[in-house]
């Protein structure tokens, strides 16, 4: 059974609940996503699907054959999904389904990729407070002491400092699925989640 599903971050938007309140979503775009290839623990070793996305010319065609000999010609990401047992009907070529793994109501853990900021100061990274700002201080957003010189003689591992910040793996956990639209292959999953628009995510059922 497939417990989850690649798709591409669109933003963010509100809807209204079945309480008439708004309810702050992310909408996730499932569509142009087909297997590739099927794994299973007699060959590889383990049971997973291969999964890839067609680039944005391809997609809404038939699938064909020939996208195989050259995925990365026709694909925008090839990913794998792991899978407790084959489903029946899956076949090499067959779109993925999203009505048959999300509905409504499920829980689910959002995985994505962070907003890149580059170098960055210990302020902006980590959110220091800084120096005073007035009275010709040199000390507005230096990040202070970071150790002593007699008793250990370096900086300690872990230290808070300037450095690259973003672009890292993160994962939000126990986010609501509010609406599963198959007919568009549209998730709207209540809440925010790592990534900028048009990135990769991966939502995880969870149980």
């Amino acid at each position: 059974m497939i417990q989850g599903i690649w798709g591409l971050k669109v933003g963010m938007t509100q809807v209204f609940g079945d309480d008439s309140k708004v309810v702050p979503v992310t909408v996730v775009n499932t569509a142009g996503w087909f297997v590739t290839q099927i794994k299973t623990v007699e060959v590889d070793g383990y049971n997973a699907i291969q999964v890839a996305c067609l680039r944005k010319k391809y997609q809404g065609q038939s699938f064909s054959a020939e996208w195989l000999k050259k995925l990365k010609q026709h694909c925008l990401f090839i990913k794998e999904i792991s899978i407790t047992e084959l489903p029946e009907g899956l076949t090499v070529g067959s779109s993925i389904d999203l009505g048959t793994i999300l509905a409504k109501d499920d829980s689910v853990d959002a995985t994505g990729i962070t907003k890149g900021c580059g170098f960055a100061g210990v302020m902006k990274r980590w959110g220091f407070g800084g120096g005073p700002k007035s009275h010709g201080s040199t000390f507005s957003r230096k990040p202070g002491s970071i150790g002593n010189m007699r008793a250990t003689g370096k900086v300690i591992k872990g230290k808070k400092m300037p450095g690259h910040m973003g672009d890292k793996q993160r994962t939000t956990q126990k986010l609501q699925v509010v609406q599963v639209r198959s007919e568009d292959n549209i998730v709207l999953v209540k809440g925010s989640m790592a990534g900028k628009p048009g990135s990769l995510v991966f939502l995880s059922k969870r149980g």
